[in-house]
């Protein structure tokens, strides 16, 4: 079977792009409503900025252009133009990626120009992807020479395991299969990571974590058999949260957690001093992909160190 050829890389590249065009496209229509779906919105907009724009843009304008500039091909033409589209993509799918999370809470004006600004994208993209398959390509296969040829298929894969390894191209298909079934095929990330690796990791944390579930009971704390700000053992698992504070800080810590859970709260901050240091507390609610309230996640953290900080120190400085 013959090897791909440069062309031929591209072009499917740019199948992989429309597939994640049809998404946004999709999930445009439904802007406006607020019946989009918006881990599949969310997820369109970041394969094509990473992969589209970062990763097949990137390919072009490395070594397909500068290439075709040298055998002859006018830079101020045709690669002009493509480069120009290459930058309004940019910019456009870099504001709705700004965006997006503040769509929920965003006024109807606000919803419409996030939406043409997609369809502005699309139209650019969609024929900016014509231009380059019906035109610009078949330029290049005109005044490549066989070796230039060879050369931009080993750089394009070159740059694919660069980014993501020796299997990029299974990765791009999966990402690009996880967009298409938007929220229904969500991935959690922790997919990726054994217990023992979650477990470490929760265990090097630079802070005190411990989770509330949605009954109000303690039902994980990390940094166990570790020095902690707050002295807790593992007696409290199990325990109901107002068992776990001052009696006359109960009422308080339940205003909170009600606030949480009828979505009147976000967050709430308050520190003290403590051991010589300064505490700082924090509590968050945890909700799931459906914003149904799940539980209360508790942070501690000593931060009289940071307070101290002043100019810059550098990596490695």
């Amino acid at each position: 079977m013959a090897d791909i050829q440069w062309d031929e890389f591209l072009v499917n590249e740019h199948e992989m792009i429309e597939r994640a065009m049809d998404v946004l496209k999709k999930e445009l229509k439904k802007v406006t409503k607020g019946e989009y779906d918006s881990f599949g919105l969310k997820r369109s907009l970041d394969f094509l900025m990473e992969f589209g724009d970062k990763i097949h843009n990137k390919k072009e304008e490395d070594f397909l252009f500068p290439l075709m500039i040298e055998r002859g091909i006018p830079k101020d033409g045709p690669i002009r133009v493509m480069l120009s589209e290459h930058d309004a993509e940019r910019e456009l799918l870099e504001k709705m990626s700004q965006e997006v999370e503040g769509l929920p809470k965003a006024s109807a004006e606000e919803k419409n120009q996030f939406k043409q600004k997609g369809l502005d994208y699309l139209t650019i993209r969609a024929e900016h992807i014509w231009k380059e398959n019906d035109v610009l390509y078949k330029m290049g296969s005109k005044v490549l020479t066989d070796d230039d040829k060879k050369e931009l298929l080993a750089s394009f894969r070159k740059v694919n395991l660069e980014h993501y390894g020796a299997n990029a191209k299974e990765k791009f298909t999966s990402m690009l299969e996880e967009v298409e079934k938007g929220g229904k095929g969500r991935k959690s990330l922790l997919n990726n990571l054994s217990y023992e690796q979650i477990d470490a990791i929760m265990e090097t944390l630079p802070v005190e974590v411990t989770f509330v579930d949605a009954d109000d009971v303690v039902a994980y704390f990390n940094r166990l058999d570790k020095e902690k700000v707050f002295v807790r053992t593992r007696s409290v698992i199990g325990r109901r949260v107002e068992k776990c504070h001052p009696a006359k800080s109960v009422h308080m810590v339940e205003q909170i957690v009600q606030g949480f859970k009828d979505g009147t709260r976000d967050k709430a901050d308050f520190w003290i001093d403590f051991k010589d240091d300064k505490i700082l507390i924090r509590y968050f609610p945890v909700r799931n992909e459906k914003g149904e309230y799940m539980g209360v996640l508790e942070v501690t953290q000593e931060v009289g160190w940071i307070r101290k900080l002043e100019g810059q120190k550098r990596l490695l400085d």
